[in-house]
Formats: C-alpha cells, sequence, structure tokens
C-alpha cells in the first residue's frame, strides 16, 4: 500500500506495537491511519504509536477478513503440513516474502502430548528490531492450527541466515538469484 489512509475501528482490535511485540487493543469506534498492508498485515499509527494488525483481524479496520482456516482431522493430533501452512502465510515486514521462503525457519517440532509446537527461526539481520512482531505473527498462526495449544517460538542467530536459505522462487522474487 503506497498511501497512508485514515479508518475508523468497527469493533476492538487485538495489536502488537512495533518494534517490541507488546499486545494492546484499539478501541472500537477509533480513528487510526494504515500506513502499510504487507503480507496480509497492516501496519497502523494510533495515538503516535506504530501497531501491526493481523489480517485476521482486517475486519476491525473495515477492510477484508484474511481468512485463515484449517480442517480438523478429528484425531486430536497436530499435523505438521499445517504448521507450514501457518507459516507460509506470515511476511517479512520489509520484503513480501514469506518466512518459509524466506529460510527464517531453522526447525520445527511438533509434541503430541501436550500439543506444543516449538519453533527455531532467525532474522533477515540480527539487528532487526522487527523480531519481537514476527514472533508473536508466528506465535499468532500458528496457534489457528486445529489441536495446538502452545506456541514456543525461540530467535537463533546461529548459523547466520543469508541468501542462499531462500527459495529459488524467493531469490527470484526479490532479485537475489545469481
Amino acid at each position: 500500500m503506497a498511501e497512508q489512509r485514515m479508518v475508523s475501528t468497527v469493533r476492538d482490535v487485538p495489536a502488537r506495537l512495533v518494534p517490541v511485540g507488546d499486545a494492546m487493543t484499539i478501541p472500537a469506534n477509533t480513528f487510526v491511519t494504515i500506513t502499510q498492508s504487507l503480507g496480509g498485515n497492516y501496519t497502523v499509527v494510533y495515538q503516535g504509536n506504530m501497531l501491526r494488525v493481523d489480517g485476521t483481524d482486517a475486519d476491525a479496520l473495515g477492510l477484508e477478513k484474511y481468512q485463515l482456516e484449517f480442517e480438523d482431522p478429528g484425531d486430536g493430533r497436530i499435523h505438521e503440513q499445517q504448521i507450514w501452512q501457518a507459516l507460509e502465510t506470515v511476511y517479512d515486514p520489509e520484503i513480501p516474502v514469506n518466512l518459509r521462503a524466506l529460510g527464517l525457519i531453522y526447525s520445527l517440532k511438533v509434541c503430541q502430548h501436550n500439543a506444543t509446537v516449538t519453533i527455531e527461526m532467525t532474522l533477515t539481520a540480527p539487528g532487526c528490531g522487527m523480531g519481537p512482531v514476527l514472533v508473536g505473527d508466528v506465535k499468532h498462526r500458528v496457534s489457528m492450527v486445529p489441536n495446538v495449544k502452545h506456541v514456543d517460538v525461540e530467535l537463533v542467530f546461529d548459523p547466520p541466515w543469508h541468501r542462499d536459505m531462500m527459495s529459488e522462487e524467493a531469490q527470484l522474487e526479490t532479485g537475489m538469484f545469481f
């Protein structure tokens, strides 16, 4: 989204403070300025603070809600493929490529016993201030997978991320394929 626009919230909307990731609620009938739309998420300004609103709550901004739905297989188990599908809906806030294609997800473990998903991920740069927001995005989207009760995300920086970790499609899309 190139231009900013002001909208009024139609209901309370959960958001995360940029860049620290703290949870906040923007009250209903409040004016916010949308400054960016990327990867199905929105960056808004509210009371001088920059906040990230997940696309699954876009209806609160009067926009089309991003639908992220998974069929519950009915076996009470967490299915890893559904977790990968959820991760493919989380985008870097500055690059229009999902975290999986960027190669930022280092490991994914499922513990069926306590319905926990544990993810190790990195950032494109260790000093990236959006780490807490991305961790919040991952937790939020993965928690939508059927039978997931807990999501633990750890940011790691070893090995350091480099462009060769990206999928070929992501390298082509970002112009980093050479």
